[in-house]
């Protein structure tokens, strides 16, 4: 047929088929096609009938490869691949809420998320208010009858306070809410919230899902049916799909991901425990600590490790902040973490910028807290480069 047609029509189709080898490739290919095409209307139907390719933002090859290998560390049902974080945790709130709906959130998040609540949803009609996670008491005493998702990280960000998940499921399902879990500092190598009791896992997959700093997406993963059946909805509705390339690179880049995480929790174990010798640090925030305050509660709910974010407090003297941040050598300060090269950054003018003050300090979160998000690197030299830098202090 090809030998029949003018060039300028010949040049659109030539090339078409894939040769069969192709399909048995060792790494798959990235698809970037933003729609396929049916035979006819009886394959039309049939195809769109069990979810298959249609048109990209629907369904695409890659970020369904992705989403298995993601519901398979978390045990989950289904994973919809997002084009960020903050889609998936937007797509979350708003799949299990409506006007006149409440949210209590753990006062302990990440700061855009506080923002997400506090200055987006409202003008849904979706109210947000803040309890002690650590505390069931209060979490009951602060649910209401409107209440629908309660939401909550399983390592807080900045200062690694831990909350129990099987305690906070059991509130949460007794009053017939939803539990979200940001599971984005823990991982699945860390703990797996859907076996804790969590309906939604979210992550935000540009940190250790993509590990090496170079791609954006987020994730949803999820059991129940029915809930997975109102995300799709919204999930396609919304257009907050993340693009073939990131999912393929992100899906390339969780074939090694326990090598990675594996290394930077140890790391992050090792570095604690240097940095709590150091006379210049007033205090080290990572739950594998002594003398972190719940200790115990980490050893039961980490038994693989407790994660590779750590934070640490030295003087409220952002001069010195900045000299510190200088001196280092290959350790460089992002506004992200996660990937295989150690990185800093600043909360009060990162994560948190956008938290009032008064809010900001009652967090615990102060001008002189540093948070680290540790690497791959030999741990000798991450501990010399730490105490070299930290001399300005003296």
């Amino acid at each position: 047929m090809m030998n029949q047609m003018k060039d300028d029509t010949g040049l659109l189709y030539a090339g078409d088929e894939l040769d069969g080898d192709v399909l048995h490739a060792d790494a798959p290919p990235i698809f970037l096609a933003s729609a396929y095409a049916m035979g006819d209307l009886h394959e039309l139907v049939e195809t769109v009938d069990a979810d298959g390719y249609v048109y990209n933002r629907i369904a695409n090859p890659d970020r369904n490869a992705l989403g298995k290998a993601i519901s398979y560390l978390e045990n989950g049902q289904k994973t919809f691949v997002c084009s960020s974080g903050m889609a998936a945790i937007n797509l979350a709130l708003h799949t299990c809420t409506k006007q006149g709906d409440h949210i209590l959130a753990n006062s302990s998040l990440y700061g855009e998320t506080i923002d997400l609540m506090d200055n987006i949803l409202p003008r849904y009609g979706i109210e947000t208010s803040y309890a002690d996670f650590t505390n069931p008491d209060e979490i009951r005493k602060a649910i209401r009858p409107n209440t629908k998702v309660l939401y909550t990280e399983v390592i807080s960000n900045p200062l690694t306070t831990l909350v129990d998940l099987d305690e906070v499921a059991a509130v949460a399902h007794g009053a017939r809410a939803v539990l979200m879990v940001d599971s984005t500092f823990t991982t699945p190598f860390v703990i797996k919230p859907l076996e804790h009791g969590a309906d939604l896992v979210m992550h935000s997959l540009t940190k250790y899902f993509g590990g090496h700093s170079d791609l954006t997406a987020g994730s949803i993963t999820y059991n129940d049916p029915e809930i997975g059946a109102e995300l799709r909805n919204q999930y396609i509705l919304t257009g907050c799909c993340a693009d073939p390339v990131s999912s393929w690179l992100c899906l390339r880049s969780v074939r090694t991901m326990g090598l990675r995480v594996r290394k930077q929790i140890e790391n992050a174990e090792l570095l604690s425990r240097a940095l709590l010798k150091n006379p210049h640090v007033r205090r080290v925030n990572h739950p594998s600590l002594d003398t972190h305050p719940q200790r115990e509660l980490a050893k039961r709910m980490f038994p693989h490790g407790c994660g590779a974010m750590l934070s640490f407090s030295v003087a409220d003297d952002r001069e010195k902040i900045n000299e510190f941040l200088h001196r280092l050598q290959f350790v460089k300060y992002l506004t992200t973490l996660g990937g295989l090269r150690t990185s800093m950054s600043h909360p009060v003018s990162s994560s948190h910028y956008g938290v009032p003050e008064e809010i900001r300090l009652k967090m615990g979160i102060h001008e002189g807290l540093l948070r680290v998000s540790v690497g791959t690197e030999d741990i000798d030299d991450l501990i010399s480069e730490f105490n070299s830098a930290l001399d300005v202090f003296t």
